[in-house]
């Protein structure tokens, strides 16, 4: 069957079942992943296995854009106006989810070190749409939702950056396995990371000059996706981090030029077709062959997550001299997981040998589907008992 058919049933399918979980107040995302296993392979067969990697291209396309909307909201005029508690709190509990869930998958799985390093940088993303969903439905008010908004703004970027430096170590592990040094082993992530950043510096400022000659909405929402373009595949010919690089393009952009809201607001029109596509795609891959014999390292990565994301929110929070609510429920408030865990899922099972990369692609598209049932019920519950949203709910 024709490749554009299978992308029509794809993106109706997800539409389809996002809107009947929509009633349950599950989000979208949770429906486009269901949507992909049922059309996939493990249930229906409609899309067959064997057409999976004409859809690449779209995964790229979708992870590119992900990025760089992420880099948008790094404005540093912003970030000076946090509190430093704030900051420490955003670092604390994404870097403490990467130690436990790689030490968890070392000492207790004795799993490789590459592998462990990857899943537990994956592990420290927060999907923010499914935190903000509850804290609006609920008008949920007071101290712990105005700390939880600006740690999941930033959590992200944070993420991508801990991905980025993880994927450049890993490689350098594998391919240099026999002759790895220190010195490689922080050198080699070392150019690799700032040849991204570089990269999306340039291709920022390049984008800022094309923007002031552009005319009109079309013509600006072409060079946007050109330049957008073209950073991915620079960076995927000479090695580099696209998630990096794309992430300082949108970065460079909100800095530079922090009015030019055009260059963001004319992409939202574009991506949505694509990110239903790029996550029902993912839910089309989920491999329950695999998830038989990943099933205890599923569990283990879940709850190491948690663990990590509970206690590195408390530390952060206790330095910070945060009030008490804060430290006791902030964690739980963070345990939604999505969009940015599943495009990392992607870039993992393309970087690492077989069988890791597919292990932890569907490790953490089990993990999204419960994560996203779970984590909205279990933010709802922090929240009341931080005493932020009113009783009767």
């Amino acid at each position: 069957m024709n490749i554009l058919f299978y992308l029509a049933v794809i993106l109706m399918a997800g539409i389809f079942v996002a809107k009947i979980l929509s009633k349950f107040k599950l989000p979208n995302v949770t429906g486009y992943l269901i949507a992909g296993l049922i059309i996939g392979p493990s249930i229906l067969g409609i899309i067959p296995k064997e057409s999976l990697n004409k859809f690449s291209i779209v995964s790229e396309v979708a992870l590119a854009f992900i990025a760089y909307s992420i880099g948008s909201e790094f404005n540093l005029a912003h970030l000076k106006k946090m509190s430093k508690g704030i900051v420490l709190i955003t670092f604390l509990q994404s870097l403490m989810a990467v130690l436990f869930i790689t030490l968890t998958m070392v000492l207790i799985f004795k799993q490789p070190f590459f592998f462990s390093l990857i899943i537990g940088a994956i592990g420290s993303a927060t999907a923010p749409a499914a935190t903000l969903m509850v804290v609006k439905q609920y008008n949920a008010k007071g101290p712990l939702v105005d700390t939880l908004l600006p740690v999941v703004a930033m959590d992200d970027a944070v993420c991508i950056m801990a991905f980025g430096i993880s994927t450049s170590i890993a490689s350098t592990l594998i391919n240099n396995a026999a002759t790895v040094s220190m010195a490689n082993l922080i050198i080699l992530p070392l150019i690799e990371i700032v040849g991204a950043l570089a990269l999306g510096l340039l291709m920022g400022i390049l984008l800022i000059l094309i923007s002031k000659r552009t005319k009109g909405e079309s013509e600006l929402l072409s060079s946007v996706i050109a330049i957008i373009f073209a950073t991915t595949a620079i960076t995927l010919k000479f090695n580099l981090s696209s998630l990096l690089a794309c992430m300082m393009l949108g970065a460079t952009l909100v800095n530079v030029t922090p009015n030019n809201k055009s260059v963001f607001t004319t992409v939202e029109k574009f991506t949505p077709p694509i990110y239903i596509a790029f996550f029902t795609i993912a839910g089309i891959e989920l491999d329950f062959t695999i998830l038989k014999s990943v099933g205890i390292i599923g569990i283990a990565y879940i709850l190491s997550r948690v663990a990590g994301k509970v206690f590195g929110s408390y530390l952060g929070a206790k330095i910070a001299n945060a009030p008490e609510t804060i430290r006791k429920y902030l964690g739980y408030t963070l345990i939604p997981q999505a969009g940015v865990a599943i495009g990392l899922s992607l870039v993992a099972q393309r970087i690492l040998p077989d069988p890791y990369g597919a292990q932890i692609r569907t490790i953490v598209l089990a993990a999204t589907v419960i994560y996203e049932l779970l984590g909205p019920m279990i933010t709802k519950r922090a929240l009341i008992k931080a005493g932020e949203i009113k009783t009767g709910y």
